[in-house]
């Protein structure tokens, strides 16, 4: 099973992607993490993407793709994955569909997780994340370490109070439109209400998958 999370920033979907695919048993990819992995093997699309890291310019959707193609060439996601951060834009979202079916393959759920603005501000302004493996926290302070990897824990500046309602806006911008191009599109998209208790999410996560 191929599933896209979608969500704001702060919705939880790092959180929540780790316990779906331990639950499915398929790993969990963020575009973060496939794009350094492809970097540190040296591939043709590592080096591509390095090049414009290095110039501090985003790497295009284009390179982005043909690094998810090896992706899902790979044996290790024969049966599935959870997309954490690969779709933001609509014409991400129209490439990972073409690639995909150049595999004969398709998403299978859009999953879709729901937080009041508010409360995404509240936890974003008190996160701090892992400066090694990006694996966020809350109530944590600076320079603690991180249980998962011995890294330290940062806060980050975009989850300043004003950094945050800017990324807010740009996620209105970019990636809403993503949900309109889904149910157009006439794909399989079940909305997840993710306030409220990790594990309630999650069960309310299965059952979406589930329906």
């Amino acid at each position: 099973m191929i599933v896209v999370l979608l969500g704001p920033p702060g919705a939880g979907k790092g959180t929540q992607g780790e316990r779906i695919a331990q639950r499915l048993g398929v790993p969990k990819i963020a575009t973060g993490d496939v794009l350094r992995a492809a970097v540190k093997e040296g591939t043709p699309q590592g080096l591509a993407a390095k090049a414009y890291m290095d110039r501090g310019d985003l790497v295009p959707d284009s390179v982005i793709l043909a690094i998810m193609k090896e992706v899902f060439a790979a044996p290790s996601t024969r049966k599935g994955a959870i997309l954490d951060g690969v779709v933001r834009t609509v014409p991400q979202a129209e490439g990972l569909a073409v690639m995909l079916a150049e595999l004969g393959r398709k998403v299978d759920k859009y999953l879709l997780f729901d937080v009041p603005d508010d409360e995404l501000v509240e936890r974003l302004g008190g996160r701090t994340v892992c400066d090694n493996c990006q694996t966020p926290y809350k109530g944590l302070e600076p320079g603690t370490r991180c249980n998962k990897c011995g890294g330290t824990l940062v806060r980050r500046k975009d989850d300043e109070p004003e950094s945050i309602r800017n990324r807010l806006n740009v996620y209105r911008e970019q990636t809403e439109p993503v949900i309109e191009w889904v149910k157009d599109k006439k794909m399989d998209l079940v909305e997840i209400d993710a306030s409220g208790d990790l594990d309630e999410i999650t069960e309310r996560a299965m059952k979406g998958l589930e329906a």
